[in-house]
């Protein structure tokens, strides 16, 4: 039976079963995913003693690992007019590699499971991305991404509870983390990455072709100007968006134990959840940008905090607040990717849109690291300068955007 396209006034009850599918695979994913990452920075700095830079050139790469194949997988799925296969596999190979964690003894080892997940995120992004535009009408295409986030970001707070569980039950309140903790929130971790794969493969269907594609070609111009500018503004902004690692690490410099960052991501994914649909729906009234820039500027706001905090609980209140910005910017972000790409173009658009940001993290995170700690015989400016940067960089690109006033052609979203 063909996939139905929603209509323009469709409810959030009624939209198509791909939004449900994708959905919850991004929420069993998100639960198997932010048990392990977010306390993997703690990992490598109290098992493994690894300095910020380090950790800062690992997560770096491990987004840049990610970009071609983005690109690549996003070109590929409009080239064979099928989205949901190529998602899938991108699936699976995140949840076969995150069990390896368990065995990891070394940050070699670390980067490179660590640097395999990100290649499973880099397949599946795009495809997934682009199934979830195809599946429904402009007039709802920000609340569609904005239910897909809010599941995403649902998962997150579920698989950081229980991850918090497991700290709680095996160290209570000691601020490093322990060796033998890490394994067992990894060994859990398991269950809901197959049960993700399973979601997708079982649930999807892609969806007709509405008016024939041409195979598209794999060339950056041919997505458009409009696309472009857009591009340049937020390759602005995400090159002070570091790792958000940083921001752990930062609450664990304060003094916050183990336990106490995993209820801080936890009330952060919480404020994230109920935020991604209201704030998607609303970017389909007002249109994206103006729920954009607002959202950057949330976050040169909160980022400003992280740099003045002087205790635990200052932290714990702006990354609290954090969730608002990734409320507002996140799924609006990609939403409007879809608005300024012509339909044939679209998983392009998506791999081009992740692999540009996946290469940029990488020298965001490597810049956050060395402001921290340095790098050589430099110890770097603190703990507070790579905060200062990402608020800067984040005005300069919300005033960009604030000047760039596409035409009323182009898309009635924007």
């Amino acid at each position: 039976m063909a996939q139905e396209i929603s209509a323009p006034k469709t409810k959030i009850g009624r939209l198509p079963r791909n939004i449900w599918a994708v959905s919850l695979t991004s929420f069993f994913m998100d639960i198997s995913s932010e048990m392990v990452l977010n306390i993997l920075p703690l990992f490598l700095a109290n098992v493994l003693g690894i300095r910020t830079s380090l950790i800062g050139l690992i997560e770096g790469i491990a987004e840049a690992t990610s970009s071609l194949l983005k690109v690549f997988s996003g070109w590929l799925s409009d080239r064979l007019k099928g989205r949901k296969w190529i998602a899938v596999v991108g699936y699976g190979l995140s949840a076969i590699s995150k069990p390896f964690f368990y065995f990891a003894s070394t940050w070699e080892a670390v980067a490179a499971i660590r640097w395999t997940d990100r290649v499973g995120k880099g397949v599946r992004t795009a495809p997934r991305d682009a199934l979830v535009a195809d599946s429904v009408e402009p007039e709802v295409r920000g609340l569609a991404f904005g239910v897909q986030r809010a599941a995403d970001t649902a998962g997150a707070l579920l698989g950081i509870l229980i991850a918090a569980g497991v700290v709680w039950w095996a160290q209570s309140n000691q601020v490093a983390l322990g060796a033998e903790t890490f394994r067992t929130v990894v060994l859990i971790s398991i269950i809901p990455g197959i049960l993700a794969v399973l979601s997708l493969a079982i649930g999807a269907k892609d969806v007709p072709l509405k008016t024939p594609r041409e195979a598209p070609r794999l060339a950056f111009r041919s997505l458009g100007k409009p696309f472009m500018i857009f591009m340049i503004i937020v390759g602005i902004f995400d090159i002070g968006n570091s790792s958000d690692a940083f921001l752990v690490l930062r609450a664990q410099e304060r003094g916050l134990s183990t336990l106490g960052i995993l209820l801080m991501l936890a009330a952060f994914n919480l404020v994230y959840t109920l935020l991604s649909a209201p704030a998607g729906s609303f970017s389909d009234r007002i249109g994206r940008r103006k729920v954009i820039i607002g959202g950057w500027l949330v976050y040169s706001a909160i980022y400003f905090g992280f740099a003045f905090a002087q205790q635990a609980w200052h932290v714990v209140v702006f990354y609290i607040l954090y969730g608002v910005y990734y409320g507002l910017a996140f799924g609006t972000t990609k939403a409007m990717v879809a608005d300024l790409v012509p339909e044939a173009l679209r998983g392009t658009a998506y791999g081009t849109y992740n692999a540009i940001l996946g290469i940029l993290d990488f020298p965001a995170s490597l810049i956050a690291g060395i402001l921290w700690q340095g790098v050589g015989h430099w110890q770097g400016f603190g703990a507070s300068a790579p905060f200062f940067f990402g608020a800067l960089m984040s005005i300069l690109a919300a005033i960009l955007m604030m000047l760039w006033k596409p035409a009323s052609s182009e898309t009635q979203n924007i």
